[in-house]
C-alpha cells in the first residue's frame, strides 16, 4: 500500500483529500441505466463487492475521504456495510459512518468518512429539510488551530439547499481551519450566489471541475472548498469508478499552527 501522507519542508504537511459519491457501487454510463439498472438501488447485485475492490486500490492512495451513497449493511448491498468493506481494503485506520435514512433491512442511505488520522471528535448534523441529508464534522487537533473536515451531502431543491448551506454557515463560521467536501448538488455559479455561505464566510473554491454525469462530465456538482489559511495544490477529476459522479482530489498544504495543533505522523 503506498503511503499517503507527504511532508515537504519544516513548516508544510500535505493531506491528500478526496471526495466521491458512489452511488452505493452500482455501474451508470449512461443516463437509460438510471432506468434500467434502477433495480440495483432495491436489490443486490453479485458485481458489486468487486466494483468496491476496484474503488478500494484508488482511496489507499490518499488520507481523508469523503464519501456520499454508501450503504451501512442491507438487502441491496448483500448486508455489506460498504464502509467497513472500504475501510478494510483500503488500509484505513478510521472511519465513521452517518446513517441518514434508515430503511431497515432493504437500505441504509449514509455518508461516510476515510482517515488516515485520528480525529479528536466527529459529531454529526442532521441537515434541514426532507430526511435524509447529513453532513459528518471531524475535528482532527486541539485548539483554535484545529483542523475542520466537514463531509455533506446536500439537497436536490434549491429551497432545501439554501436552508442546509445556511446551518452550515453558522457552524463553519467560528473556525479557522476548514475543509468542506462533498456532492453539494449545485454548481459553483448557485453555490457562490448562496451569499451567507460563500460571500461573507472565509471559504474558496478550489478551481470547480465537471464531475457529472460520470460519463460525460458538464456539471461540476461535487465540491472542496477550504478556509484561506490552507493552501492547494491544482485539483483533479479520476477517471470514472463506476458511479454516475467522478472523484474529485486535491492536495492541501497545513500552516505550521495547524500542522503542530493536529499533531500529523511523520512519512516514514
Amino acid at each position: 500500500m503506498t503511503q499517503a501522507l507527504a511532508t515537504s519542508g519544516d513548516h508544510d504537511f500535505t493531506l491528500r483529500l478526496l471526495t466521491f459519491n458512489l452511488q452505493v457501487g452500482i455501474q451508470t454510463s449512461a443516463y437509460h441505466h438510471y432506468l434500467t439498472r434502477s433495480w440495483q438501488h432495491l436489490l443486490p447485485n453479485p458485481k458489486r463487492r468487486g466494483r468496491l475492490d476496484i474503488m478500494a486500490k484508488v482511496l489507499g492512495n490518499f488520507d481523508i475521504v469523503g464519501l456520499q451513497e454508501i450503504d451501512g449493511g442491507s438487502f441491496r448491498s448483500s448486508n455489506v456495510n460498504q464502509l467497513e468493506y472500504l475501510a478494510q481494503r483500503a488500509d484505513f485506520p478510521y472511519h465513521y459512518q452517518q446513517l441518514n435514512r434508515n430503511l431497515g433491512r432493504v437500505a441504509q442511505h449514509s455518508n461516510g468518512l476515510l482517515s488516515r488520522l485520528q480525529p479528536q471528535y466527529i459529531r454529526e448534523h442532521r441537515l434541514p429539510g426532507a430526511p435524509g441529508r447529513g453532513a459528518i464534522h471531524a475535528c482532527y487537533g486541539q485548539g483554535p488551530e484545529a483542523l475542520h473536515v466537514f463531509v455533506a451531502h446536500l439537497a436536490l431543491s434549491r429551497r432545501g439547499r439554501s436552508r442546509q448551506l445556511d446551518y452550515l454557515s453558522e457552524l463553519i463560521a467560528p473556525l479557522k481551519h476548514v475543509v468542506v467536501m462533498g456532492d453539494l448538488n449545485c454548481t459553483p455559479d448557485q453555490l457562490t450566489s448562496h451569499s451567507r455561505f460563500c460571500l461573507s464566510l472565509p471559504l474558496h473554491p478550489v478551481r470547480p471541475l465537471p464531475s457529472y454525469p460520470a460519463w460525460q462530465p458538464r456539471r461540476a456538482l461535487d465540491h472542496i472548498l477550504l478556509s484561506p489559511s490552507l493552501t492547494a495544490d491544482a485539483p483533479q477529476a479520476l477517471d470514472q469508478l463506476f458511479s454516475d459522479h467522478l472523484p474529485l482530489t486535491v492536495n492541501i498544504h497545513l500552516p505550521a499552527a495547524c500542522y503542530q495543533a493536529v499533531h500529523l505522523p511523520s512519512r516514514h
